[in-house]
């Protein structure tokens, strides 16, 4: 009689062969922006309550995984600094969804960089599922969808949101998402320092900003009945701090209908990415990166002179991103700010169903 493996919710067999003429499956990475990022009180696993929107966008990496007769996984990259070893998050999620798929053989992927390491766009991450996708393809053989967000959530704490993709809330460490209405298209210019910024080392500096205990008293992780109501309704939230309500106030009067709490009104000429981003949302980040790096300050008010509507740090950083009215006006943005000495690129938000009908290059 087959043990049931309780740990990974799955019946342990024994793992079969590749044997399969080896096939190459080329998967787009897609990188992400954060529309707004509060930050909560340290957690006891040591982690930090977060509550940020993602946006998926049309910037990416480029992923080729083939799978052949043998054992074990290779990981190429020129860029010197990807680890190509256990440490590589594509290494991680393959090795866990080998597993889980009970299956032997020898994975080679190959990542071609042209997001910024450290760069707060989810390289990493977003590799990682990348190469999940791929396994699959190549493969021909699917996980189901809670075990694959078990897995990526084990992995790191912005993996879930590339099963997602588009629009995508988070809360808990980042790591429960939760698919928001699929939005329009808007025009964005990403400007990539030459610099990395350490996630781990931008939460220690905010907790020394706010005495070690996040400044204010710990926050209930929201459950996703209480978090979101009649299909994308009211955003509310279990005893949240004053910090989180405040952006739970925000984001609950751009999802509500008919928007009559949204501050600036709904306008029916307005895209609705760029009311949420003017309903007074920020990236606490920015309080404690933009003194370190003044550099990453200077880009942001250099994307606002640009045009921008908005613009934010991305995650911890390093990249900055702009939202603009149309992609004429983030064209010439970007053409300005290159002439200022910034590395920029117009790009585009990329809403959930482009996002999967891209993914895979064909």
């Amino acid at each position: 009689m087959l043990e049931p493996n309780l740990n990974a919710g799955i019946v342990n067999l024994p793992s079969r062969l590749y044997n399969h003429p080896s096939m190459t499956v080329t998967v787009r990475s897609f990188a992400k922006i954060n529309l707004g990022l509060r930050i909560g009180v340290p957690r006891a696993d040591g982690f930090h309550e977060l509550l940020t929107v993602y946006q998926a966008i049309g910037l990416h990496d480029v992923i080729r995984i083939s799978v052949e007769r043998g054992n074990g996984i290779e990981i190429l990259c020129k860029d010197p600094r990807v680890p190509t070893d256990e440490s590589n998050t594509c290494f991680r999620i393959l090795d866990k969804a080998m597993r889980a798929l009970r299956v032997k053989g020898r994975v080679i992927i190959e990542i071609e960089k042209r997001l910024p390491v450290q760069g707060g766009l989810g390289g990493a991450s977003a590799n990682a599922v990348a190469t999940l996708v791929g396994l699959e393809r190549a493969l021909k053989k699917n996980l189901p969808a809670a075990e694959k967000l078990r897995i990526a959530a084990e992995v790191g704490s912005d993996l879930p949101l590339f099963l997602v993709g588009g629009t995508v809330l988070g809360v808990g460490r980042g790591e429960l998402v939760y698919p928001l209405e699929d939005l329009p298209t808007v025009a964005c210019v990403v400007v990539t320092p030459e610099l990395g910024v350490s996630t781990p080392k931008a939460f220690a500096a905010w907790d020394r900003l706010c005495g070690g205990a996040g400044g204010q008293p710990r926050a209930a992780v929201p459950t996703q009945g209480k978090l979101i109501r009649s299909s994308l309704g009211k955003l509310t939230a279990s005893n949240p701090s004053d910090r989180m309500n405040e952006l739970s106030r925000g984001l609950s009067a751009w999802l509500s209908e008919p928007y009559a709490g949204a501050p600036f009104g709904r306008g029916r000429a307005e895209n609705p990415l760029l009311e949420l981003v003017r309903a007074g949302i920020e990236n606490d980040f920015e309080q404690v990166v933009f003194p370190e790096y003044p550099e990453l300050s200077s880009g942001k008010r250099a994307l606002l002179r640009a045009g921008a509507k908005y613009a934010s740090l991305s995650g911890s950083g390093s990249a900055l991103y702009g939202l603009f009215a149309s992609r004429a006006a983030a064209v010439l943005a970007t053409a300005k700010l290159r002439k200022q000495g910034w590395a920029a690129q117009t790009t585009a938000t990329l809403p959930r169903r482009a996002y999967w009908k891209r993914i895979v290059a064909r």
